[in-house]
């Protein structure tokens, strides 16, 4: 009897740690200067998370969110840039370079990582959870070019994700960040 209710118990325990979906909150990474970035910091805040080229037909969207990031931007709002030079090579720089690129051409004030993979076999962790609905509780996604959009709710969950054409400025994005 003892030995049933052991089993009983460890499946019980096993189930409700596999049942347990992640959030934004479980994630560390690397911003652009190599230093941890702890995404648990931005709990109740809304987050735009947006991987990034600087030799891309888009990459003048950076304009369009950093306009986002200072208009909302704050208590309530933060916008996260991946670089990642997983589509046609439009991402081939350094850490540095990319640093250098985004404040010298777009004044870009929101945090920037370091460069990841935002698919294939290398893909990084955080995008494995963006995109894969058993890790998530959201949806399947793929991430079909630079800057696809995945907005997080102040919980640290999925609640939208947005193809590389929408204008970070797209009364969409606006109207579910308010």
């Amino acid at each position: 009897m003892k030995k049933h209710l052991f089993t009983l118990v460890l499946v019980f325990i096993t189930a409700i740690g596999m049942s347990q979906t992640k959030t934004l909150y479980d994630f560390t990474v690397k911003d652009i200067d190599g230093n941890t970035f702890d995404m648990s910091k931005l709990k109740g805040k809304k987050v735009l998370i947006v991987n990034t080229a600087s030799k891309c037909g888009l990459t003048p969207q950076y304009e369009d969110l950093e306009e986002l990031y200072k208009t909302y931007g704050g208590d309530k709002f933060e916008i996260i840039a991946f670089p990642a030079n997983n589509f046609a090579g439009q991402e081939p720089g350094t850490n540095t370079e990319i640093k250098a690129f985004c404040t010298e051409n777009y004044g870009v004030s929101f945090p920037v990582m370091s460069k990841i993979s935002v698919k294939g076999e290398d893909m990084h962790p955080l995008y494995k959870w963006l995109t894969g609905a058993e890790k998530n509780d959201f949806k399947e996604s793929e991430v079909s070019w630079n800057f696809q959009k995945y907005l997080i709710g102040e919980d640290g969950k999925i609640i939208a994700y947005f193809t590389p054409t929408t204008n970070p400025m797209s009364k969409e994005i606006i109207e579910l960040i308010k």
